[in-house]
């Protein structure tokens, strides 16, 4: 029976885990990896402390933060259902099950699918859904970028870099985003726009040869050699039982990230708080550990 279960390790969780070890709380994060959204992102220029990192360097000092306390981690590890009975929480995953006193869920976001004809035929085959992942794999191509968000935009600028020629396929009338990254992208030779367009399907052989776009009722086809589908994202809240969630499946929170069911907790990107940043996820996860360990000192369990 551990005081808490974590479940995320992406900023959120990282930091409730540090600021529960550091109260003394017997507890144990679950996770698929490590770093969560910030392991994907490419260059991040407004995170206190650091003028400029990389989303990977950013998400190994979470790591090495995380791994100077005796914490409980369970990685590799996929949650299929958390729900409360009488006094104990259960949390069951795809290897083992797990009862807490108080859970917090910082679960995260996952990226939208297109849900074109060809995409899952050619997922991790040209198509993917992290630039900073896999973009230097595409050295010298023509590659596509699917989006008009700060997410589409980062992913571009990445691969200015990398790419012989990045299309982007963005389906309202103007680019979104911050609007420092559109003049840099705008000011790039090797970067083509495509407004009102909507990606019909995706090609290819063995591997991704192409993708079908839609614009102004005209089809036509683009030859690349990747994808990058950047449209956004959904919450990982499928897994929870009795949680009440808002009309997009973020769990609803009170600013003292109690959930409405008492001892469920929540933070970061998968809660209906506004805003989606490293930085506050990382605050939400600070929050939402020291309500935890205030409601521990004062229920009886």
């Amino acid at each position: 029976m551990y005081d808490l279960i974590i479940i995320g390790a992406g900023p959120a969780g990282i930091t409730a885990s540090v600021y529960a070890a550091r109260k003394r709380m017997n507890l144990v994060v679950i996770t698929g990896d490590i770093g969560g959204q910030a392991a994907w992102s490419g260059d991040i220029e407004n995170y206190t402390g650091y003028q400029f990192i990389t989303g990977p360097e950013l998400a190994a000092k979470f790591e090495e933060h995380m791994r100077k306390f005796d914490i409980a981690l369970k990685e590799n590890e996929a949650v299929t259902e958390l729900e409360k009975i009488g006094d104990k929480i259960l949390v069951k995953t795809d290897k083992a099950s797990y009862e807490a006193k108080t859970a917090i869920i910082a679960s995260g976001k996952r990226s939208k699918e297109l849900n074109v004809p060809g995409e899952k035929e050619f997922k991790n085959k040209g198509l993917t859904y992290c630039a900073t992942c896999d973009a230097p794999l595409f050295s010298g191509k023509d590659v596509a970028v699917i989006g008009g968000g700060n997410s589409a935009l980062d992913a571009v600028l990445q691969l200015t870099k990398i790419a012989k020629r990045v299309y982007v396929i963005n389906i309202t009338s103007t680019l979104g985003g911050d609007a420092i990254m559109r003049e840099k992208i705008n000011e790039s030779k090797n970067v083509q726009v495509f407004n009102n367009a909507q990606v019909t399907a995706v090609l290819g052989d063995k591997m991704v040869n192409g993708i079908k776009i839609k614009t102004n009722n005209n089809e036509e086809q683009l030859n690349v050699g990747g994808i990058f589908v950047e449209i956004g994202l959904v919450p990982n809240s499928g897994f929870l039982k009795g949680i009440e969630l808002n009309e997009y499946g973020e769990v609803k929170v009170n600013c003292r990230n109690e959930t409405n069911i008492p001892g469920i907790f929540a933070a970061g990107d998968v809660t209906d708080v506004p805003e989606k940043q490293i930085i506050i996820a990382a605050g939400e996860g600070s929050k939402a550990a020291l309500s935890v360990f205030r409601y521990l000192a004062s229920h009886k369990l």
